[in-house]
Formats: structure tokens, C-alpha cells, sequence
């Protein structure tokens, strides 16, 4: 497919796999950022070119001609997710994918284009009603690995005393014994279901943190059930990590997530979901069916590092950013990694997804005086987060971070799309 594109005014909007890929709009002549560790934030086995665009599943063009928006896009990414590349030359943009893509024109800018494209998409691929998300605390950007029982107590109270209006209290990475090790708990969470027992008996919500289709190599999940295995996951917690074979683990996470919902748990925040779909999008989808079934359907699912287009439908809310940062600038310059601009970038890129294929997670407001450009995240979230969690420690707040996460807690959209330009 060639295109004839204004150089200067043309614009690619590039679609990135999963919830950390970099996605955004790009001048015609540019070049996208890429994923300095592509096999944990890209795409595995679709390496994108060095030069020109690579979308997967979707890809946009503004030709700046006055001509319509062109939108290619995957017919259903539930079972295909094509590559769609496109390269410029001499005024024109030539694009190919490496398996069946519509195309379609609509009017306006690319932002009402891919609504437009959603809408259908949404209608096509049966997502269903959007709920509205609970607002959170969550335990990971102030003590990250290191949270403890005591922390989460500590904050449940004090969101009680300081009236702010949190309707779950998730605890997050930091629980477990280890990475695949869902149901044996590490020493400082020996009482896992006697906490959310508290949380509940306080009138909150209990949510929790799970990476339900990772085992890590050191895992006894690992050295005791290594058939349930699939492939090389990427590297984390400083060790290997390996995908779980949905198919064959299918009892493993069934007893999991039955367990996590039998000690009170009904909010769940499911990390690392790249990892279930190296084996085959009909086993991705067929894994969180798994975990849906196990917990009922009014638990309230949180996908993250999932593949966006292969998840519609199954996931009630969806991190549509990397992570956030107490800093701005992301390693390396790197646009996949912890930061607060490589968040913003790509949650503004993805803000047309709210509402159609769920609620919009761009990360956790975190507002103490030691985040860097502070203001600058909150109106981030006040703008496009369609689910609102604070991740300080609530002692740690001064009254302008206070005042803005009770604002922010309290005032999230309804579950309906965003206005876009």
C-alpha cells in the first residue's frame, strides 16, 4: 500500500504490543523509540525496523493532505495481531503487514479516528459494558518490594483517619514467597488471609498484586513442575523468568486464584501478562478466562504488561503507560521504562481506549514532596486516568499531596470514552 504524504505535515500514529511499548504520533520523517530490552517491552519475535513505524495490531496515518485519516488495523485481535510497518520516501509512505489487515478512512484527527476505528472494534469483538473502577491505595510506589504487614495496616488506618475516600487497599509485588509461588506467602505476609480479613472487617476492599503466567527459575513452581513451563519471559527479580504453558498450568492457576478469592480478595491487579501470550494467543485468552472463572465475575480485573488488542473483552480495566516514576526522565532515555514522561506519553496515546475497551489505567498518582514534577503527573491522571490509585505512603503527604489525592480519589470519569480533539 502506497500513500502520497505531505513531509512535513504527515503524521504516523505507531501502535506498540503491550501496556510498557511505547506508543504515541510521530512526524512522517521520524523514527519511533524502541524498547532497549525488547523481549520484555516489546514485541517478541517482531523486532520493529531501525528506521520508519511498526504498529501491532493498529497503525494510523495523517497524510497532512487534507485527505482522511488511514487506519490499518488487525479484523480481530483476539486470534491475529498483525505487524503493520510503514516507511517513507520521496513523499510517499508505503505500508505492508505481515498478515490480514482492514483499512479504513475517517475524518478528523488520528485521536477521532481510532475512536471511531474502537467503537467497531469493540462492537465486532464482543467487549461488553465497561464498569467503573474502584478508587485504590496500592503499596508499590512508596515501599515497592520491601512492603510488609505492618505498612499495609499502617496506611489502612490512616487512610480511615484522614477520611479519604479508597474503596481498596491492594497490596502489591512483595507478598509472595516467590515468583510463581502464589499460595505460600513470604515471612513478612505469614498472615496473608488474616490481612485482607482486617481490610475487609474496615469496610475496604481487598485487591492484590499477582504475575499469574510468570514462574521465575528459583521458584519451587519451577523446580518442581518444570512441564508446566513455556519460554524465556525476560529477566527480573534478578533472575530468569519463564512463561507458564497456559494449557498445562491451566489446574495451577484454577487453584491460585480460587484460593486468593476464598481469602477475601476480589481485585486483582495481573502483571506481566506479555508472558501468557508467548505461547499462542488462544492460550493467553484462554488463561484469563481461567482466572475470570476462578474469582466470579464481580471480582475487578487489572490487566498490565498485557498485549492490548489480544485483551479486549477480558479485562475490566487496562494499564495503558509503562510505569510511573518518582523521577521524570526514564532510564537510558529508554520510552518503555518507570517514568513519569514515558507515561505521560503513552497514556495520552492510548486515551481513545476508555470507556470502549475498558477503564484506563495510566499508573498510580503518587503526590509526596519528593516526586519530581508532582504537578505535572496529577494533572496527567486528572485528565486521562480512568482509574484513580495512590501509591504514597499516606503519612508521607503534605497538605498540597493530601488534597490532591483525596481531589483525584474521589472525582474519577465515568466508565464512557474521553472527549478527544
Amino acid at each position: 500500500m502506497r500513500l502520497r504524504v505531505d513531509p512535513v505535515r504527515a503524521q504516523v500514529y505507531e501502535h506498540g504490543w503491550q501496556s510498557w511499548s511505547p506508543t504515541t504520533t510521530y512526524g512522517v520523517t521520524a523514527t519511533a523509540h524502541r524498547p532497549l530490552t525488547p523481549a520484555m517491552y516489546g514485541r517478541p519475535g517482531r523486532p520493529a525496523p531501525r528506521e520508519g513505524f511498526q504498529g501491532e495490531g493498529l497503525l494510523a496515518v495523517d497524510p497532512g493532505t487534507g485527505e482522511p485519516v488511514h487506519v490499518y488495523a488487525a479484523r480481530d485481535g483476539r486470534a491475529e495481531v498483525p505487524s503493520i510497518r510503514a516507511a517513507y520516501g520521496d513523499g510517499v509512505l508505503t505500508v505492508d503487514a505481515d498478515g490480514d489487515v482492514e483499512q479504513a478512512l475517517h475524518p478528523g484527527t488520528i485521536e477521532r479516528a481510532l475512536g471511531t476505528w474502537a467503537d467497531g472494534y469493540a462492537r465486532r469483538t464482543g467487549a461488553g459494558a465497561v464498569r467503573a473502577a474502584p478508587a485504590v491505595w496500592c503499596s508499590w510506589y512508596h515501599y515497592f518490594g520491601a512492603v510488609t504487614t505492618d505498612d499495609i495496616l499502617e496506611n489502612l488506618d490512616a487512610v480511615e483517619e484522614r477520611d479519604l475516600p479508597v474503596d481498596v487497599i491492594q497490596i502489591d509485588d512483595g507478598w509472595q514467597a516467590g515468583i510463581g509461588d502464589w499460595l505460600s506467602f513470604s515471612g513478612p505476609f505469614a498472615g496473608l488471609p488474616r490481612l485482607a480479613g482486617r481490610i475487609r472487617s474496615a469496610g475496604r476492599r481487598a485487591g492484590i498484586w499477582v504475575a499469574p503466567f510468570l514462574a521465575a527459575a528459583n521458584s519451587d513452581l519451577a523446580r518442581a513442575h518444570p512441564g508446566r513451563l513455556g519460554g524465556d519471559a525476560g529477566h527480573n527479580w534478578g533472575q530468569a523468568l519463564f512463561a507458564l504453558d497456559v494449557v498445562r498450568a491451566e489446574d495451577h492457576l484454577r487453584e491460585v486464584f480460587t484460593a486468593l478469592r476464598a481469602w477475601g480478595f476480589d481485585y486483582f491487579k495481573l502483571d506481566f501478562l506479555y508472558a501468557g501470550a508467548m505461547g499462542g494467543l488462544d492460550a493467553y485468552r484462554h488463561g484469563l478466562t481461567v482466572i475470570r472463572e476462578a474469582v466470579g465475575p464481580d471480582a475487578y480485573l487489572v490487566g498490565c504488561g498485557a498485549p492490548i488488542l489480544p485483551s479486549v473483552g477480558l479485562v475490566d480495566a487496562m494499564r495503558v503507560s509503562p510505569d510511573v516514576s518518582p523521577v521524570y526522565e526514564p532510564e537510558d532515555g529508554d520510552l518503555s521504562r518507570a517514568s513519569q514522561r514515558a507515561a505521560t506519553v503513552t497514556t495520552i496515546a492510548r486515551a481513545w481506549q476508555h470507556g470502549r475497551f475498558w477503564v484506563n489505567d495510566p499508573d498510580c498518582l503518587i503526590a509526596r514532596p519528593q516526586v519530581e514534577r508532582r504537578e505535572d503527573w496529577a494533572a496527567v491522571v486528572e485528565r486521562y486516568g480512568g482509574l484513580r490509585a495512590s501509591s504514597d505512603r499516606i503519612a508521607d503527604l503534605d497538605a498540597w499531596g493530601l488534597e490532591t489525592t483525596r481531589r483525584l480519589l474521589s472525582s474519577a470519569p465515568d466508565p464512557v470514552p474521553f472527549g478527544t480533539p
